[in-house]
């Protein structure tokens, strides 16, 4: 995982574009089990860091609670987030149900994750200094 001390709203950059984009990724176990301890949670994170660089996409950092995971990562303006995310949620989902035993007892249907994801952008500026920003551009 990167060092996540540096400033978050420095700028990566590709040939043609400069940008800073992060997001605050949750993800839910379906029917809100209680599926998640340390191992269980490594290994997901494991696995998004494996799957990630394909995508553009770099994991800052990664906290779970008993039956949720939050994430927050950077992306490139190229990153299909939404294709991303559900090709994670279907390799973690099998990996862990697969390397787990006992998180597949608790499942219903087989299901680990939930169908819907919360997907937050995040830093820079608020709303409102953007907005003010813009709407005193060409004024003297």
């Amino acid at each position: 995982m990167e060092n996540t001390s540096h400033n978050i709203t420095n700028l990566d950059n590709n040939n043609h574009s400069v940008f800073a984009m992060y997001y605050h990724l949750v993800l839910v176990v379906k029917y809100r089990r209680n599926v998640f301890d340390d191992s269980v949670s490594d290994y997901a994170r494991n696995i998004f860091v494996k799957i990630a660089p394909s995508y553009n996409i770099t994991l800052l950092e990664w906290n779970h609670d008993s039956d949720h995971v939050h994430l927050l990562f950077k992306a490139h303006p190229n990153s299909e987030l939404s294709r991303f995310i559900n090709a994670y949620k279907s390799a973690s989902s099998r990996l862990i149900k697969k390397n787990f035993p006992e998180v597949k007892q608790k499942l219903w249907k087989e299901y680990f994750w939930s169908q819907s994801f919360c997907l937050l952008t995040t830093g820079g500026a608020p709303l409102e200094v953007i907005k003010k920003f813009i709407e005193t551009q060409g004024e003297r």
